[in-house]
């Protein structure tokens, strides 16, 4: 999507500019103005002959050139006439700044749905509304009320949340940090976030873009979208609204719907988001990928003048999955000439406490050098006899031509001081910690994984019968029902292709006897209630009946139970089914995310599982590999393939009931939930077994 009436606009009206310095209207003219906007500039208020030196008009209609971005700073109840006019004029694109939308309830979002009407009838494309609007710094457009213009630079930002962006702007002209773009979606009752995602990916000057999101609207197509982008240049998020009281500030403040947090991380997963949890971290990882090359691989080389701080650097190295290598015999040896005798030379290697910019840049050579080696963490600790201007001199020098990322802590230090400014003019980004460089090495890392994966299969189509899963859904909606019965659920589990144990509903004991002698023993009753969904915390369940007399008397003590224990509970009968081996047991499931669709379950199964909470998600539909990569993300995976000499088990069994409950889940929209627990899963070849299905329906 190309959205240049935002990003370079040739002309720029101010509606609602105002002769008042403390007036928002004012601050935005006189940002355009002070920006150093080369294009027309036309402040519109009715009642001022000229503003800041500019000729003032009535109405964008009587502005005598084409306006390509209108910035619209008036009371929200006026904002549909200005749109008309906008509208009349030809104009393309519009920020609406004012707030009184949406976010302040039902009138509000009335207000706000008719702005959208106005902009759909002309064609405009609208930014906001209540939102701090939008600055392209390569074209000097600052059409926002933020005080500040920030340097130029690769990295576009774009934001939910209009005050933390304009604390973000201030923190990176203080800290020398460049921007292509700054965008402030407000309550983007037009564009959101993946609109602004995807024109960024196609906006040349723009290497890495950095997203605060409290929610997203077009779940699916946010997926797509940054999926796209992300095989070009990294998207690094942070998710706010995780917790209940986060999730009730997000609906207060934009209006957004905020999902659940693990649709949100499944959801990043897939479309190969990076996901932090700060803003701190955002921009650690932000000033790696705007200056830094991305490693090939995980090896990385440590440098230090400090022991204790190097012996941190690996820990983190270890616990973030990357290698600590020794660099090869012959480098060693040349290496060694330009050490003392006591330097360390492993993997970090300590150029020692005293160590001068020459012995620094040797030990960082030598890594180039080395074919083993994927990216430098260099380490300084101030000390008396340190050169700390001339090592950032000579990082800067080396890192200008390195085809190898170099990241910098440099501790100690003042992100202001001289030190630090010349590391960050040679483009190396500097940590106040080791273990901050290391995260964001793993970020590097992580990211070439993801371009060098290949572009994932498309789901594959496995056979269900959606006739008859509706029929019985259908047959639940007609009787007010939600919650599917056992033997409602089994049909589906059959219709879906997931296997499940003989089975049937016996109404009386003498049937219940009836059908435990056909099917076999032992048998297994669950009482069967559309009001009853965990049947054992009932004790609505008997296992391992051995008799048909067992199975008579059983069938009446179900029925009495459950009318003690929950009176008004609607009893439909008894649930008689074959008992079958134990296997491993594991879960599968799925609920609808109201933003993403189908999120996919899959973890160790049985009672236990809401306690030992050994589970993974991906989002639906799911292909093969996905499935497997879920499983193996598992402790229940180290159990599947067999440990201390056991067995594998079925694996491939396994992938395919997910992959039969995915397709479920992506054909059937009228199913909210569906979980088979627990599963047994048999020997390798022998299959598995679903020996308790859930189903819920919206």
């Amino acid at each position: 999507m190309k959205l240049d009436m935002f990003f370079n606009p040739k002309a720029i009206a101010v509606i609602g500019a105002s002769r008042d310095p403390s007036k928002i209207g004012h601050g935005i003219l006189r940002n355009l103005i002070s920006g150093g906007f080369k294009g027309s500039i036309y402040p519109i208020n009715p009642n001022a002959d000229e503003i800041l030196g500019l000729k003032c008009y009535g109405s964008v209609k009587d502005v005598p050139g084409e306006v390509d971005l209108a910035v619209i700073v008036v009371p929200a109840k006026v904002v549909p006439s200005v749109l008309e006019d906008c509208g009349v004029r030809g104009v393309r694109g519009v920020v609406v700044i004012s707030a009184g939308f949406g976010e302040t309830g039902s009138e509000g979002a009335r207000l706000e749905r008719e702005i959208v009407s106005i902009c759909r009838r002309y064609g405009m494309r609208m930014q906001g509304p209540n939102c701090l609007g939008i600055i392209s710094v390569q074209n000097r457009v600052n059409a926002s009320f933020a005080p500040v213009m920030p340097p130029p630079g690769n990295i576009a930002f774009i934001s939910q949340s209009g005050a933390l962006g304009s604390a973000i702007l201030s923190w990176a002209i203080r800290n020398e940090i460049g921007f292509t773009k700054f965008i402030s979606l407000g309550n983007e009752a037009d564009l959101n976030a993946t609109d602004f995602i995807e024109a960024l990916g196609e906006d040349e000057d723009t290497r890495v873009i950095g997203l605060y999101i409290e929610g997203v609207k077009e779940g699916g197509r946010f997926i797509e979208v940054a999926r796209r982008v992300s095989r070009r240049k990294p998207i690094i998020a942070v998710k706010a609204g995780t917790t209940s009281a986060g999730i009730k500030a997000v609906s207060s403040h934009t209006g957004s719907l905020a999902g659940s947090e693990t649709a949100f991380s499944a959801a990043f997963r897939k479309a190969g988001v990076i996901r932090v949890a700060t803003v701190e971290e955002l921009f650690n990882l932000v000033l790696a990928f705007s200056s830094q090359p991305l490693p090939k691989g995980r090896r990385v080389l440590i440098v230090t003048n400090g022991g204790g701080p190097g012996i941190l650097a690996a820990d983190a190295c270890e616990k973030a999955g990357l290698d600590l290598p020794i660099l090869e015999y012959d480098i060693l040896e040349e290496l060694r000439k330009s050490m003392p005798p006591h330097a360390s030379l492993g993997n970090p290697i300590d150029v020692l406490g005293d160590a001068d910019e020459r012995r620094y840049r040797s030990a960082i050579e030598a890594g180039l050098r080395s074919h083993g080696i994927d990216g430098i963490i260099v380490i300084l600790t101030p000390q008396v006899v340190t050169p700390s201007e001339k090592v950032a001199e000579t990082l800067a020098d080396i890192g200008r031509t390195s085809d190898k990322p170099i990241l910098a802590s440099f501790m100690g230090f003042e992100e202001t001081s001289p030190i630090i400014r010349t590391l960050k003019r040679g483009g190396i980004p500097n940590y106040a910690f080791p273990e901050q460089a290391v995260h964001a090495l793993k970020a590097m890392y992580e990211y070439t994984l993801i371009l060098n994966s290949p572009i994932e299969e498309e789901a594959p189509k496995v056979r269900i019968d959606v006739d008859r899963i509706r029929e019985v859904i259908q047959h639940a909606r007609s009787e007010g029902r939600k919650s599917l019965t056992i033997d409602e659920s089994m049909i589906i589990a059959d219709a879906a292709g997931i296997p499940m144990p003989r089975a049937a509903v016996a109404r009386s004991r003498e049937e219940a006897g009836r059908i435990a002698d056909e099917i076999g023993y032992p048998i297994a009753m669950k009482i069967v209630s559309p009001d009853i969904i965990h049947k054992t915390d009932i004790g609505g369940v008997v296992l391992g009946i051995k008799s048909r007399a067992d199975v008579e008397e059983n069938y009446e003590l179900l029925v009495r139970r459950t009318r003690t224990i929950m009176p008004r509970a609607r009893i439909l009968g008894v649930l008689v089914q074959r008992m079958v081996p134990r296997g491993r047991e594991v879960i599968v499931g799925a609920v609808r995310d109201p933003q993403f669709g189908p999120l996919i379950m899959f973890g160790l199964g049985g009672i236990y599982v809401d306690f030992l909470r050994d589970v993974s998600y991906r989002l639906g539909p799911l292909t093969k590999s996905e499935t497997a990569q879920m499983i193996e993300e598992t402790k229940a995976y180290i159990l599947l393939r067999g440990v201390r000499g056991e067995p594998p088990s079925d694996i491939d069994a396994v992938i395919d009931v997910i992959l039969r409950i995915s397709q479920v889940m992506a054909q059937v929209e009228e199913i909210s939930e569906i979980e088979v627990n627990p599963l047994f899963v048999y020997e390798s070849g022998e299959g598995c077994l679903g020996v308790d299905i859930r189903v819920i329906i919206t």
